[in-house]
């Protein structure tokens, strides 16, 4: 069975109520009658006691007969009755005879005043009636009772019942209209709440609802917002994502149908005798480069995949920087030659370099390579110093430089700066090198001017003190 939340909510506020109401009423009347017939009691206990006063007079009775008259104004009547529960005064009266049972004897044997809220067995009609005990001396004569009906109390409680029926008349349609308000403001909040999921589901993650500090709905309505922005922004992320695989796909279809289609050229010239004798060689060696060429866009992007998935361990040391420029010299010098280029090395001797060497060779390798491609008959400088806190390598060249607005884009991954000027290479260069700094916990950052030339800086922090 399915009931809107709308009509839970005013069922709740209306049973609370009901039942609230219910229970006063029940306390009110039950008090409400104790406290009328103890107030009742307490008035015939305070005449019974000045009865007790004038029996104790050296002519008792003389004066009793006033205390008949003045309470019989009031409907009450009173007796003086002996141990044997006989009347002794008023000998001529309509009063019934006493009789008490054993444990209200009891009760004014010990010298207590018995008091009965509401009897209808002993007398003609429904009574409160106080015995209090008449002694003598030390001892026990008897006792004064008086009685008075409880028609004037049950109509008083009546009347008051009355009273609060009415009142509870006149409440519950107020109520009920509140009700409805405090149900109507909390459903529509609810179906806000809904409308947004709804909107959520639907893959529109722009989605803002009124926020308060005011009730646990209002916390529930900011939860639901952080979590609607983590959600734009994961989507966000996650069309960039879609966007970069597609690039992806895009370049490597593009970066490897050349070799293989040079290398599925060169093998059907050779296979089918197309290629002279005396061009085999050349043609062998070109698909044994074309070969290299796509094992190396093959491991680059393994090794990129290694080293943001933080799959590599380093192995740090102390390197002497001038011995690790000198091995990247080393290693391109005929590469820079080929493009009119020079390879200078600027550092101090015994400068120290705390980091892995095999990684630090690869990061240096990419940037001197780049700015080999970019640099014709020009210098490229390789310099170390040693700062404070930390020691800072650059790479500067004096060659084409990039953009402003493309140097935030360099560290992309398979990003070109110059596409027509590439030499087919993946660009996953600077991005393996942006990785492999972070993963030695420090910095690169990149200059450039176009047309004067590109300057990479990294600083690498030195080795911890041994404390």
């Amino acid at each position: 069975m399915r009931v809107k939340y709308f009509y839970q909510l005013i069922a709740s506020h209306m049973g609370v109520l009901v039942f609230a109401v219910a229970i006063l009423s029940t306390l009110f009347i039950f008090y409400g009658e104790r406290v009328a017939y103890s107030d009742k009691a307490e008035e015939l206990e305070r005449y019974g006691e000045q009865i007790l006063q004038e029996l104790e007079q050296a002519r008792p009775g003389t004066d009793l007969q006033s205390y008949v008259t003045v309470l019989e104004a009031q409907n009450i009547n009173f007796i003086v009755f002996d141990q044997q529960s006989r009347i002794l005064y008023p000998i001529n009266g309509n009063f019934p005879s006493v009789e008490l049972t054993p444990d209200e004897w009891n009760v004014i044997e010990r010298g207590e005043t018995l008091v009965v809220y509401r009897d209808v067995e002993r007398f003609e009609r429904s009574m409160t009636f106080v015995a209090l005990p008449y002694v003598e001396g030390s001892t026990l004569a008897g006792g004064v009772l008086l009685a008075s009906p409880v028609s004037g109390i049950r109509e008083m409680v009546a009347e008051l019942n009355r009273t609060l029926v009415a009142v509870i008349a006149i409440s519950l349609p107020f109520a009920l209209l509140l009700s409805l308000l405090l149900a109507k403001i909390h459903v529509t909040r609810l179906q806000r709440m809904r409308k947004a999921t709804s909107m959520i589901s639907e893959g529109h993650y722009q989605v803002n609802l009124p926020e308060s500090n005011f009730d646990e709905f209002g916390d529930l309505a900011h939860d639901f917002n952080v979590m609607a922005d983590k959600l734009q922004r994961s989507n966000e992320e996650i069309e960039q994502l879609e966007n970069r695989r597609r690039r992806f796909m895009a370049d490597v279809s593009h970066e490897m149908r050349t070799p293989l289609t040079t290398i599925a050229g060169v093998v059907e010239g050779l296979k089918s005798g197309m290629i002279e004798e005396q061009q085999r060689e050349k043609g062998i060696r070109l698909v044994s480069d074309e070969t290299k060429r796509l094992m190396r866009l093959v491991n680059e992007n393994l090794d990129y995949e290694k080293i943001r998935s933080n799959q590599v361990t380093l192995m740090k040391e102390e390197i002497e920087a001038a011995e690790l420029l000198e091995i990247i010299q080393e290693q391109l010098q005929l590469q820079a030659a080929e493009k009119g280029d020079r390879l200078l090395i600027e550092a101090e001797p015994g400068e120290m370099i705390y980091g892995d060497m095999d990684r630090l060779i690869q990061i240096l390798v990419n940037i001197v390579k780049n700015s080999i491609q970019f640099t014709d008959g020009g210098d490229i400088f390789l310099r170390a110093r040693a700062e404070s806190e930390v020691t800072v390598l650059e790479v500067e060249d004096t060659g084409n430089g990039i953009e402003v607005d493309e140097l935030e884009m360099i560290w992309r991954r398979f990003y070109k700066a110059d596409v027509s000027r590439g030499s087919g290479q993946f660009g996953l260069g600077l991005s393996i090198v942006r990785q492999l700094v972070n993963l030695h916990d420090g910095e690169i950052s990149v200059e450039s001017e176009k047309g004067k030339g590109t300057k990479f800086t990294i600083r690498l922090p030195h080795k911890p003190s041994d404390k």
